[in-house]
């Protein structure tokens, strides 16, 4: 008794000073970290890169700058995204990018530390989710919770996850795509996938190699994506050049390639993801199920924004999909609002219990 008094009153202790200390929460992606600070919104939005020192492991730069380098520094330097597949690659250099971004988003230093809610993939392990708590706590996190990333993003959107009744998200990320269908507050069947915008680049870029012997780096894969990637047949198709190096001369070459090529070098990462959508609905128990047909499925995440692929699940689920007003900023929101909810709810929605503010 004595000992749930105590927690209680901590709890208590922790919401009533983080009434006076700027809360975050965080998405952690693989491909992009956007920061939310209580009381001012999405406050930052840069890619999770990190530039080092070789030797030493000094960080050079990180977020935007260091993006810019990627493929482009020299010998002493590397360019390194350090979260694989939404979990942590390498230990240190997380803490020290979410060091950076903390600090930037929150200039001013207050007397108290913040408390971070971050977003995590559903299907990480404990030590995956330890790992992740440590790096925040070791980069000046006063608490540390953690939420699943289809919850937060279900939250984002502005999904009623509280109802008894069906929601299906999907949110598409860097590293894995996430699926869940949510009713009271809880997920009644998730599952992740490690086939996501990341993979839909390396698709591009071995077209491109076995096609035409055309070797280009990450950037420009994911900017092919963006200007022609399609998973479904276009009004009108679209066309671009594309700079690399030729494999056989080892000399710059320009090509032109239309979104039906992209298309194609697109099928495998986008079928898994299609075909995860359907396993997904196949768990989901008939009342919820049922409710999904006039519900429909959310999409969210920067991968959701590929064309048609809303319209590709939707003919092969035969379900309505709807893709959210802001999916970039979704998984980001859902941790801010959770930053707000009174603690008992917030009890309701975080990962492990133990975890709690």
């Amino acid at each position: 008794m004595l000992q749930k008094v105590i927690k209680t009153s901590k709890q208590i202790l922790n919401y009533a000073i983080g009434l006076f200390s700027n809360d975050m929460g965080i998405d952690l992606g693989t491909a992009t970290t956007l920061v939310y600070v209580k009381g001012e919104g999405v406050v930052l939005c840069e890619p999770s890169v990190v530039a080092i020192y070789k030797d030493t492991n000094q960080v050079v730069a990180v977020g935007d700058e260091a993006k810019k380098m990627l493929g482009r520094t020299p010998g002493n330097i590397v360019a390194i995204r350090p979260m694989k597949d939404g979990v942590i690659s390498d230990f240190e250099i997380v803490e020290a990018m979410l060091r950076y971004f903390m600090k930037k988003a929150q200039p001013r230093k207050l007397l108290i530390r913040p408390a971070v809610v971050i977003a995590v993939p559903s299907g990480i392990t404990e030590v995956e989710k330890r790992a992740v708590k440590d790096s925040a706590e070791r980069a000046n996190a006063r608490e540390v919770v953690l939420i699943e990333e289809p919850k937060a993003a279900a939250i984002g959107v502005g999904l009623p996850v509280e109802e008894p009744a069906g929601n299906m998200i999907i949110d598409i990320g860097g590293g894995t795509t996430e699926y869940a269908v949510i009713s009271l507050g809880g997920i009644v069947y998730a599952m992740s996938i490690k086939m996501a915008g990341d993979k839909m680049d390396m698709a591009i870029i071995e077209y491109l190699k076995k096609t035409y012997n055309l070797m280009i780096g990450e950037r420009t894969a994911e900017e092919i994506k963006i200007r022609i990637g399609s998973a479904y047949p276009l009004e009108e198709e679209l066309s671009m050049d594309v700079r690399g190096r030729d494999l056989i001369a080892g000399l710059p070459k320009t090509i032109s390639i239309t979104s039906v090529e992209i298309r194609e070098a697109l099928h495998d990462p986008v079928q898994a993801i299609v075909e995860a959508s359907k396993m997904t609905l196949e768990h989901t128990p008939p009342e919820l199920a049922a409710d999904l047909i006039d519900r429909g499925i959310v999409m969210a995440g920067g991968g959701s924004l590929l064309r048609g692929l809303d319209r590709r699940i939707a003919e092969e689920t035969g379900l309505p999909v709807h893709v959210a007003d802001d999916p970039l900023t979704a998984v980001v929101l859902g941790t801010g609002h959770t930053l707000n909810m009174p603690p008992k709810l917030r009890r309701r929605l975080i990962v492990p219990a133990k975890l709690d503010f």
